[in-house]
């Protein structure tokens, strides 16, 4: 239960409960503890400060949106159709603003309202997943300083197979580069994605299962990643057990 108490996913009981659990358990309170700056840092990960163009785009928007043809008679139509034109901009307005906004993860600079609901789905389906490993009964979290100021956090959840690696403070690659990570299956490095090398605060989901996996790496590669480690890693963790 450290997971969900550490993220207030637990109901009043059961937090009671826990506790009272940890005023007994030191290795519960640790792993809480550890949980709870992880969750912490994943709240600073995801949180992206809009560009300064967002807000020229989404009026330029409306403006181009499709307005209802007016009554053609009478006065009440016309009304009702000046009505329906304001509602259906102020409803593009809200949506694109939601969108901006949705789980602080994502900048929002598509001109399309289509492209924009589309990364939303896909923004809503990995914050969920980040989420959902985070609050597991059985998450475990490992963190090390990773050198000038930036530390690097993973939480496992076996059950689930997955994997989350939390970073905050990492320097951008050079031009043409990016992190990518691994998985370490016992000294086999196995590819498990990339971080956006736009940020140096961010929570990214490992790709894959984690199967038997010992750990995880994280080394600087061209850009679009390589078959295997081509440089020495700028961090390297061991799952907890």
């Amino acid at each position: 239960m450290t997971g969900a108490y550490a993220l207030h996913a637990l109901s009043d009981e059961e937090h009671a409960a826990f506790e009272r659990h940890l005023a007994d358990c030191e290795a519960c309170a640790q792993e809480t503890a550890e949980l709870s700056a992880t969750a912490a840092r994943l709240g600073l990960a995801a949180t992206v400060t809009p560009s300064a163009a967002l807000r020229g785009q989404v009026l330029r928007r409306i403006s181009s949106v499709r307005q209802v043809p007016p009554g053609t008679t009478g006065t009440r139509p016309v009304r009702a159709g000046r009505r329906a034109r304001l509602l259906s901009r102020w409803a593009l307005a809200a949506c694109l603003a939601a969108a901006a906004t949705l789980g602080g993860t994502t900048v929002w600079q598509h001109q399309r309202a289509e492209d924009a609901l589309r990364q939303a789905r896909s923004a809503r389906q990995g914050t969920a997943e980040i989420a959902a490993v985070l609050a597991a009964p059985d998450a475990r979290t490992r963190t090390a300083d990773l050198g000038d100021g930036a530390t690097g956090s993973v939480v496992v959840s076996r059950e689930r197979d997955k994997a989350v690696f939390v970073a905050s403070g990492m320097a951008r690659p050079a031009g043409g580069k990016v992190y990518q990570l691994w998985y370490d299956d016992d000294g086999t490095m196995r590819s498990a994605g990339f971080m956006d090398p736009g940020r140096t605060d961010q929570a990214v989901l490992l790709r894959g299962g984690v199967d038997g996996a010992s750990g995880m790496g994280v080394t600087v590669e061209p850009a679009g990643g390589s078959a295997e480690p081509s440089s020495t890693p700028v961090a390297l963790l061991g799952f907890p057990t």
